[in-house]
């Protein structure tokens, strides 16, 4: 049985934002942006439902395997050209993209969601499964995952991430930590001023994705969902900016503003993201204080839809296999 630690941070990814923050120099929060984002959510807050005209499901271990392959390969999508793809006459983006591509390639006849065969994936197979307009970005390392994925399916969990779940208990950070223990793609820690400091984010989504995917029941049926974090990336960033809560040193707003590379690890970087886990975490105890029922996984989501709109307004660029 895998287990997580109890309490109320069990991955330690909150500890490791507030230390951050505690010594961030180029990022800061605005505690009455923060108040106006929770006035705005108190009455309702727009959490999507989960979206099974892009994300393929039929209620099997399949589905589970298709949610850990998703969320491998969940990262970098940001780019000139942007790489998009056609599915069901639609032109498709980003994540959308992903999750649509890999369900074409199942209605296609590919069983993408097949252990063995994710364990022989190679980068001219994958590109074939996400072709579109250009290139999905780093499609070697997406490569490297999906036999990172199926290898370590077939040799521990006998092909089926069901079997992690269950091994995990139906705990929601205890899947978390199972994928970040054993499939090391997932492991996004960085050092800050000498500690080592986590984000998971996506080792989290897989434990959320799991929970929308089955809708909270069979495979999904995860306990503790409250204890999972936002999952900091470039888009929620991008929006808490827009809505004032995240400010920038000016030689970082610059750099942003100028679409310049931030280097991954670096404090800048590191900063931006610990920053966008610390806002999450405030909005969603003030929430919970007015009697708003919602836990930071549910903030996400409705600050990543927001987020679709938010066109070519700038965000951070950082090139990494983590998000």
């Amino acid at each position: 049985m895998i287990r997580a630690p109890q309490g109320p941070d069990p991955l330690g990814v909150r500890a490791s934002a507030e230390f951050v923050m505690s010594q961030a120099r180029t990022v800061s929060l605005d505690e009455q942006a923060i108040e106006r984002v929770c006035a705005n959510f108190a009455s309702e807050l727009p959490v999507p439902a989960w979206n099974h005209q892009y994300h393929f499901g039929d209620g099997t271990p399949r589905t589970a395997n298709y949610i850990l392959l998703l969320d491998a390969l969940n990262f970098s999508f940001w780019g000139e050209p942007r790489w998009d793809l056609a599915y069901r006459g639609e032109r498709l983006n980003g994540y959308w993209a992903l999750a649509a591509g890999l369900k074409r390639a199942i209605e296609e006849g590919r069983d993408i969601a097949d252990a063995g065969f994710l364990s022989r994936m190679d980068s001219a197979t994958l590109g074939h499964i996400l072709r579109g307009e250009g290139v999905i970005p780093l499609l070697e390392q997406r490569a490297a995952h999906a036999r990172e994925v199926g290898a370590v399916l077939c040799e521990k969990y006998h092909g089926q991430c069901a079997r992690l779940i269950e091994a995990a208990g139906f705990d929601a950070p205890a899947v978390a930590q199972a994928v970040v223990e054993n499939f090391p793609s997932f492991r996004d820690e960085a050092v800050y001023h000498g500690r080592a400091v986590k984000f998971y984010k996506r080792a989290q989504i897989v434990a959320a994705d799991l929970f929308g995917a089955f809708g909270g029941r069979q495979w999904g049926a995860l306990s503790r969902m409250d204890t999972l974090t936002c999952f900091a990336d470039y888009k929620l960033p991008q929006i808490l900016r827009r809505f004032g809560v995240l400010g920038y040193a000016d030689a970082l707003a610059a750099r942003v503003g100028a679409r310049r590379e931030i280097p991954a690890g670096s404090d800048e970087e590191i900063e931006i993201r610990a920053a966008t886990i610390a806002a999450v975490e405030r909005i969603r105890a003030r929430l919970n204080g007015r009697g708003v029922a919602v836990n930071s996984v549910q903030i996400d989501w409705a600050l990543w839809d927001a987020a679709q709109g938010t066109g070519d307004e700038p965000y951070h660029r950082t090139r990494t296999v983590f998000y």
